[in-house]
């Protein structure tokens, strides 16, 4: 999956929203068929969101287009994986996920969809939403279910999904989810998914409240956040997107390493502290991600 520092909900049903989402700098938007879309809407929402893939790709849009499906329990996610799986899509934003046999089902359903439409295979990424106790229960399985799982979401927002399902009340300071938040970060990295998101604000106009979110969580370990308005993409950017100034640091400090290995050294006094390869190595993950998101600025 691309380096995601903010990824953008729009309503699948108002597709001049989806210019705005792009507009505003976002690197993804999620052109959403579950919540956002009321019942009634639901049929006509679907062929819309299949004609906004369409022109975005048609159009050459900078940012990627993923597409939240309604989930599997609603009884319309086939109608929505069969409509909107097509070129232009990135991949499936999964809602309320319960255990890694529905991610194995999606996979055999998106390959089929790829094969017949003429996609490279494996092209449609997706991403995980724990929403639910039973997924967040099985954790680990979920995130290493397929391959096409490409990051994993959870614990959002107040009076949301999960905070119902597990009856915590959110506070901004996150610590009544702390242990959740850090238990994603870990299945990620140990299913070899490097980009996890965070999410969601629900303050629209409580934008410091919104940077302190991105900031916190970046401090865990998050590498983007999804956003609900487009008010937040600057923020989120800004957050996560490495600082000059560091990746600066890191290539001197990478500089001074190699000019040490090259004289028979292990290691390295950089500006006062030791520095061996496991440093370097951590300095070239940081620079290798602001090289990918400087792509997307």
């Amino acid at each position: 999956m691309n380096p995601y520092r903010s990824m953008l909900f729009v309503p699948g049903h108002k597709p001049s929203w989806a210019d705005k989402g792009i507009a505003s700098g976002a690197d993804a938007v999620i052109l959403d068929l579950e919540d956002s879309v009321p019942v009634a809407d639901k049929d006509e929402a679907r062929v819309t969101v299949a004609a906004t893939i369409d022109r975005l790709h048609s159009d050459g849009i900078r940012a990627d287009v993923w597409v939240r499906p309604n989930s599997k329990s609603s009884g319309i996610q086939a109608q929505d994986l069969e409509t909107v799986v097509r070129p232009g899509l990135a991949g499936l934003f999964l809602p309320k996920v319960f255990d890694a046999e529905e991610i194995v089902r999606i996979d055999a359903v998106v390959t089929h969809l790829e094969e017949v439409r003429g996609l490279e295979p494996g092209t449609v990424g997706l991403i995980v939403s724990y929403e639910t106790a039973v997924s967040m229960a099985h954790c680990e399985e979920i995130a290493a279910a397929s391959p096409r799982v490409s990051s994993l979401l959870g614990a959002t927002g107040p009076s949301a999904d999960v905070g119902r399902e597990l009856g915590f009340e959110f506070t901004p300071g996150g610590l009544e989810t702390l242990y959740l938040r850090s238990r994603i970060v870990l299945a990620a990295r140990a299913a070899g998914l490097h980009h996890p998101v965070a999410g969601v604000w629900q303050d629209i106009k409580d934008l410091d409240g919104m940077r302190t979110f991105c900031l916190d969580n970046r401090q865990l370990g998050y590498r983007g956040m999804v956003c609900i308005h487009p008010s937040h993409i600057a923020i989120s950017n800004e957050v996560f997107t490495p600082e000059p100034e560091l990746v600066d640091r890191y290539r001197r400090m990478i500089d001074a390493f190699r000019e040490a290995e090259a004289n028979g050294s292990a290691a390295v006094d950089f500006e006062g502290q030791h520095i061996d390869i496991a440093h370097v190595k951590t300095a070239e993950g940081v620079i290798a991600l602001a090289d990918a998101v400087g792509a997307n600025a």
